[in-house]
């Protein structure tokens, strides 16, 4: 079943899936069709966002039990709703004490049954990590947390095993090898124990199972026996030191040595940590999806979901982190035995489409976000725009210029490791013919990197099939800019590397080189570049490049600044063509400015010479009382101007035109603010970082705006913002409103995020992540729909009187929501038909049919907020090749509007609202 409408829910132990239930009969009288639910399998304890699973196979049980989940979907099957799973196949939660795959792989090493299911080097390059796994878990480095005594051993006595435990969190279980030299030989039971430990069988299933049977015999001896506990306490204690002398904990020492694995400073992870991790985050490990029994066992539940219709669809999570993507999606649909929606978290470039032999029904609308902003965007500022913030900062650098240096950072500092691995295996490969044996771990080291630093796109899909010319135009791309980057290097090596990444390597009959080792090489370096683009660009230079924040979005172009009507029909044509269900998102859980902030910020772009004259007197301002004259003191010039966007952005609704302010109302606020900005200061890894944050730079940062929110010590500056801002407001309602009715009326299937309904002034998370006030939306929702069986006019009238509330975003929704759900086969399979207005201001319209058999209907919006009707007097949208249809009836305001000469007349279409969207009706 394709959705009508999707709405985003975040589960957390806060909201569980009762309280999802709850909001059934809502979302059902809203006009939502799929609930679209974050991952709800079982997690890592307190998780937020449920990315960190440990157990695919059950719920998670701080959301509710089997039980729950099951009143939970029948709930929504009563009020007509599905739901849609989050599904994250690309990796699990390590660390702590909860997967309990990734402890056995500690216990027991590659000879783990699970060894192969982690992406883990065993051969890594670093010697002394030979046969382990580092778990970069440690605040300090590992010698003094081991002479502080932050590391234990201790007895499971439950289930007889020993584990050395780091902070009593992460559990680190202990080889049952090494159980022996734990025990001794002082107490003669203990003794016999032990004889048995050292005798199991060599590394085959047995051993795991022999092991746990002499453990379950320790226990019950232990438990039984209070002569041999006591043994057993005595024997623990001889691990245990003295506070900060190292000698003392030698005993220890030595055992972790003969161990699995091998626990460091979680700053050791850049360099060397061995296994393939979510981008740069050590707890979340990366699994092998493309081994058929990895995908068969992380499959088993949800796949159950699908066949029995719990589940309607999946969104599966990151993609591009999968070895083999389209496989992967294949295999998907082959395994569920039935058609179901799916959709994927894909970032696409500017240049990119989806690939079209990918069986999904397309992705989660991160471009789309982007579109629609770019559309609500006057390209005509970007001079003005780019002046300022060139005068304000000082210095600029270009956004190609910042991606470049974001990616390159990432991968010297942070994702160093894997990059090694694979400049490693490349000189392996190089080794297998005369031909390139000499290149060296060193050179392709500084090759892959520059080669990914200049890629294009977030990755290719080259597997064992012919390579696509469009996988091979990004390759040459990338290296033909890392040739000119990096001259010092022989080119001989650049183009081995073509080779390698396209698989030419292996074509021909006079090939040398291993086929499967050529092939798996190249898939492993294009997993890798997707992350380090998304760390890079997403996650670093999106953060840098601050003179337009409006377009710094996951899936955004901030060097595009806006775009033109027609480029906007041409992606709705070519969404209605080729992916016509797929989702159209606004706000996510992972945008920057949820959609009514980023409405408001391109409002700014109405206004630039007034931005620019603003925010350069509110520094002088507070800089000055600061004692600043010299603009040195913290924050730079680069966070201070995304502050001031922020402030526009995300000044909540309430409070715009509220006087008098109370400081209570302010305060909080501003602690929202300051949360979001550290975020942003650290993310950009220029004054402070994850690894090391520069605390005395965040908390000259906290201070500045606390001191910049002061209603009282910042009288002046509050006396400059608050009317800008509430003009740069009005005007970002306009836009909120040609938002929605884009979303709701373009190619695709709407999505909401949660809350979205009503005004998000939200920055990043987990600032978007804040709880819903569901109760004032039933009570919106219900107001609004009694009083719009009279006149709609009238509603709308006092919905923008009192725009504050969201109502009127609220009434555009529920409108658009129940004429999607009356003509459902007009919205999923209808053609897209551009119009084209005449006169004044044409260009600034934006207006297209929706067509299936009988059914039609038409949006217009102004992509300019200052429009209004008196402006629009003298422009008209021809629709001549209409179905014979006299007149229009506004699904808005109910008034039928006539042609005039085959024209409506626009300056009677937006009377009372920037937007309209008309059925067709025959006024005789």
């Amino acid at each position: 079943m394709v959705p009508r409408a999707t709405y985003r829910i975040q589960f957390n132990k806060g909201f569980r899936f009762e309280d999802a239930a709850n909001l059934a009969p809502y979302l059902s009288e809203l006009g939502i069709s799929h609930i679209y639910a974050s991952p709800y399998l079982k997690a890592r304890p307190n998780s937020t966002h449920g990315y960190d699973i440990t157990d695919h196979n059950s719920l998670n049980p701080e959301l509710g039990d089997e039980a729950a989940f099951l009143r939970m979907v029948g709930t929504f099957e009563a009020n007509g709703l599905k739901h849609i799973l989050d599904y994250v196949p690309n990796h699990m939660g390590v660390g702590g004490a909860d997967n309990p795959l990734w402890l056995d792989v500690l216990e027991w090493g590659k000879d783990s049954v699970y060894g192969d299911w982690f992406d883990i080097d065993w051969e890594s390059h670093a010697e002394y990590l030979r046969g382990k796994v580092l778990v970069p878990f440690l605040a300090d480095q590992y010698g003094a947390e081991l002479t502080a005594g932050k590391l234990q051993l201790k007895f499971d006595a439950l289930a007889g095993q020993f584990a050395v435990w780091a902070y009593d969190a992460h559990k680190l279980p202990v080889s049952p090898r090494c159980y022996p030299h734990i025990l001794g030989n002082e107490d003669p039971k203990l003794g016999k124990i032990a004889d048995q430990f050292s005798v199991l069988p060599e590394p085959n299933p047995q051993a795991s199972r022999r092991a746990t049977e002499i453990k379950l015999q320790l226990a019950q001896l232990v438990r039984e026996r209070a002569d041999v506990r006591s043994a057993l306490d005595i024997s623990l204690q001889r691990f245990c030191g003295s506070v900060d002398n190292l000698a003392t904990w030698s005993r220890l020492d030595e055992l972790i040595q003969r161990q699995h694995w091998r626990p460091a400073y979680h700053r050791v992870a850049a360099d060397d940590v061995n296994y393939r991790r979510f981008f740069n985050i050590s707890d979340l490990a990366g699994i092998r999806m493309e081994l058929p029994e990895v995908f068969e066992y992380t499959h088993r539940f949800v796949l159950d979901l699908l066949r029995k219709g719990l589940v309607d669809g999946l969104r599966i999570d990151h993609i591009d982190g999968l070895f083999d993507p389209k496989a992967y999606l294949r295999h998907l649909r082959e395994s569920a035995g039935s058609s179901f929606y799916l959709v994927v978290e894909k970032l696409l470039a500017r240049h990119e489409t989806l690939r079209t032999d990918w069986p999904v029904d397309g992705t989660t609308g991160y471009e789309f976000a982007s579109q629609v902003t770019e559309l609500l965007t006057d390209a005509s500022a970007e001079q003005t725009f780019s002046e300022t913030y060139r005068t304000f900062m000082g210095e600029t650098k270009s956004f190609a210029e910042l991606v470049h240096h974001g990616k390159t950072g990432i991968m010297e500092n942070e994702m160093a490791s894997r990059l090694l691995t694979l400049a490693t295996r490349a000189a392996r490969v190089a080794r297998q013919n005369p031909a390139s044996a000499d290149f060296t771990q060193n050179l392709f080291y500084r090759a892959l990197k520059e080669i990914i630093a200049c890629f294009p796109v977030y990755r290719t899909y080259v597997d064992d099939t012919e390579t696509a010319e469009t996988d091979r135009r990004y390759i040459r791309w990338a290296i033909s800019q890392a040739r000119k980057k990096e001259p010092q290097l022989d080119a001989s090596v650049f183009e081995f590397l073509e080779k390698l990444l396209t698989s030419d390597l292996v074509q021909g009959s006079q090939s040398r080189y291993n086929r499967r080792s050529v092939v798996e090489l190249a898939m492993q370096v294009q997993q890798y570049s997707g992350p380090v683009m998304a760390k890079g660009y997403e996650d670093t230079a999106l953060f840098r490049f601050n003179r337009f924040a409006a377009l710094n979005e996951v899936g955004g172009s901030p060097e595009q600044f806006g775009s033109s009507v027609s480029a906007f029909h041409k992606e709705n044509a070519h969404r209605a063509q080729h992916w016509p269900h797929t989702l159209l998102a606004t706000s996510t859980h992972d945008t920057k400015h949820s959609e009514d902030a980023r409405a408001r910020l391109a409002a700014l772009s109405l206004v630039p010479e007034e931005w620019s004259t603003r925010v350069a007197g509110w520094s002088k301002i507070l800089r000055a009382r600061r004692g600043d004259v010299e603009f040195t003191a913290p924050p730079s010039r680069n966070d201070e101007y995304l502050l001031f966007q922020n402030l526009v952005a995300t000044w909540p609704a309430e409070l715009t035109g509220a006087l008098p302010l109370q400081q209570s109302a302010v305060d909080g606020y501003a602690e929202r603010l300051i949360t979001a900005t550290v975020k942003c200061v650290r993310e950009a890894r220029v004054h402070s970082n994850w690894t090391s944050p520069n605390e005395i730079y965040e908390h000259a940062i906290a201070e500045f705006i606390r001191d910049t929110l002061n209603l009282e010590r910042s009288e002046a500056f509050i006396a400059s913002f608050l009317p800008f801002q509430e003009r740069v407001a009005v005007l970002g309602v306009r836009n909120s409103l040609v938002q929605i009715v884009l979303k709701l009326t373009s190619p695709g299937v709407p999505d909401f995020y949660q809350g979205c309904e009503l005004w998000d002034l939200s920055l990043v998370d987990p600032d978007n992540r804040r709880p819903v006030d569901y109760s004032l939306r039933r009570r919106l929702l219900s107001e609004i729909t009694e009083k719009s069986q009279s006149s709609k006019c009238e509603v709308i009238r006092d919905l923008l009187q009192r725009w504050q509330d969201g109502g009127i975003k609220l009434f555009i929704a529920s409108v658009l929501l129940a004429f999607r759900k009356s003509h459902s086969e007009l919205f999923e399979k209808g053609a897209y038909l551009p119009l084209a207005p005449e006169g004044f201001a044409a260009d600034r319209l934006c207006a297209f049919r929706r067509h299936e058999e009988s059914s039609e209907v038409l949006t217009i919006v102004s992509t300019d907020a200052r429009l209004d009707a008196a402006s629009l007097r003298d422009t008209r949208l021809p629709i001549h090749e209409a179905t014979g249809n006299t007149g229009w009836r506004d699904l808005f305001t109910g008034r039928v509007v006539r042609l005039e000469n085959g024209c409506l007349p626009l300056r009677e279409v937006f009377s009372e609202l920037p937007v309209a969207v008309f059925s067709a009706y025959d006024v005789y």
